[in-house]
């Protein structure tokens, strides 16, 4: 049985995808409805029919799962922000759990998965210490900003996310009264002109700091005293700048900051580490939940104080900075200098003086690092006790799996934001002399689709 583009159907939702959406089947033909959680019965519309599966629209519930609720925010459906706020959030854990456990079984080829219970929070909405809204304007002229509506570049308006800080509407009011007062112009797109592109808000949740950075399509902002004036009523504000962008790009952030007014950077804390952020540095979106996943690396690294620690993809530190508390020397490798740069001063900053990092791919510093030290040290191999390794969503690439390998850890940690390409690296791992001894999902992102995730591996010891 197949059917058409238009066609209404009536489908029970019994899984959901990696994306959120609910998944139901009719004589065996697959429907994938955005919108739906498991257990809806659901009416729908054919949008794209494919020889045994479909997309569709939501039409209406017919009857709502038991797991069910009425979103918090008033756009979440349109919004590309939010893809379970309809699911009860014990269901948003259950789902994220088995995400993670579903991808190590079908990718990864693991049976027996040592899974511990997810860390979720105990409040999963105001979490975000970063926001970015682009500024446009509707179709009345007016200034707008808020989010792009899933799969668009469409601005849906709407200023208070419930999953930022409760502030950042102030902030973009302030913002907003500034530009239609000095009459600022809005970036367009289409056409390349207009000035404000985006606005970038940081927060750091024990500082109490605020950060605005002004994305503009220009060098400088006319009247920047009365942006700075306005600005400077939210207490705790502490940095005003402006990225300068120039390019018809999709990449938010331009290569140039410049700092209008106070601190280029603001201060945060996780557990006893301070951290300096600027307007580009890579900095985990959820505290409260980084300091529960640092902690379980901290836990799954089994440091002694003896220990030599590789940290791959280390950005800012963050991670380096809490292991070096622990271990006797630790190495960072990152591709980015702003980001090792800001690692030194972070370093500093915390009197951390066994903490050494390098600037480059991690897949190509490691191996040159091995191939290095063999040559200065002949009949002798680098070694490292633990390497701990936290690479972007597309995961590592397979030489440095094999570096990391030859270097003979006893103990791989790896922190994960992709369960998939997760799957495929550990896959390997396993069948290079290591094993699979915990795996726990922390819940960094409640209301979305992503979860990050920490994996033990041990060497095996014929």
């Amino acid at each position: 049985m197949s059917y058409q583009k238009n066609d209404i159907l009536t489908v029970t939702i019994e899984d959901m995808g990696h994306d959120g959406e609910g998944i139901g089947k009719i004589e065996g033909y697959t429907l994938f409805v955005k919108d739906t959680v498991i257990g809806d019965e659901a009416e729908v519309k054919i949008m794209k029919a494919k020889k045994t599966y479909a997309y569709a629209r939501l039409v209406r519930i017919v009857k709502p799962s038991p797991h069910r609720v009425k979103p918090v925010c008033p756009v979440a459906r349109p919004c590309g922000g939010c893809q379970l706020q309809m699911l009860d959030y014990q269901e948003q854990l259950r789902f994220k759990e088995n995400k993670i456990r579903n991808n190590l079984q079908r990718i990864g080829g693991f049976s027996n998965i040592p899974m511990e219970p997810i860390a979720g929070m105990e409040y999963p909405f105001r979490y975000r210490n970063k926001a970015q809204f682009p500024v446009g304007k509707d179709r009345d002229g007016r200034l707008i900003t808020g989010f792009y509506a899933g799969r668009t570049h469409q601005i849906m308006e709407n200023r208070n996310c419930f999953l930022g800080v409760e502030e950042n509407e102030t902030i973009l009011n302030l913002i907003l009264s500034w530009m239609e007062e000095c009459r600022v112009t809005a970036y367009d797109e289409t056409t390349g002109k207009g000035l404000v592109r985006h606005v970038l808000i940081r927060y750091g949740f024990t500082s109490g700091e605020y950060m605005v950075c002004l994305v503009v399509n220009g060098k400088q902002v006319p009247e920047k005293e009365k942006l700075i004036e306005k600005l400077c009523t939210v207490p705790g504000m502490t940095s005003i700048s402006i990225s300068i962008n120039q390019e018809q790009t999709n990449v938010i952030m331009g290569n140039t900051v410049r700092t209008l007014w106070g601190q280029s950077y603001i201060t945060d804390s996780i557990g006893e580490v301070k951290y300096q952020i600027s307007p580009l540095s890579f900095y985990q979106v959820n505290p409260r939940q980084t300091k529960k996943l640092y902690e379980l690396a901290l836990e799954y690294a089994g440091l002694t104080g003896e220990e030599t620690v590789w940290d791959l993809y280390c950005g800012i530190g963050t991670i380096s900075l809490f292991l070096a508390k622990k271990a006797k020397k630790v190495y960072g490798v990152e591709i980015v200098p702003d980001a090792i740069r800001d690692a030194k001063q972070n370093a500093a900053l915390n009197g951390i003086k066994n903490a050494e990092f390098f600037v480059g791919k991690a897949e190509e510093i490691l191996p040159e690092y091995y191939e290095d030290y063999a040559k200065e040290h002949p009949g002798e191999n680098a070694h490292a006790d633990v390497i701990v390794v936290d690479p972007p969503r597309k995961g590592c690439e397979e030489s440095l799996l094999e570096t990391m390998v030859q270097m003979q850890p006893e103990r791989i940690v790896y922190v994960s934001c992709d369960s998939a390409t997760l799957a495929r690296d550990l896959k390997v791992l396993c069948g290079k002399g290591y094993e699979l001894v915990r795996v726990r999902g922390v819940d960094q992102f409640p209301m979305t689709c992503h979860v990050e995730c920490v994996v033990l591996m041990s060497r095996v010891t014929k």
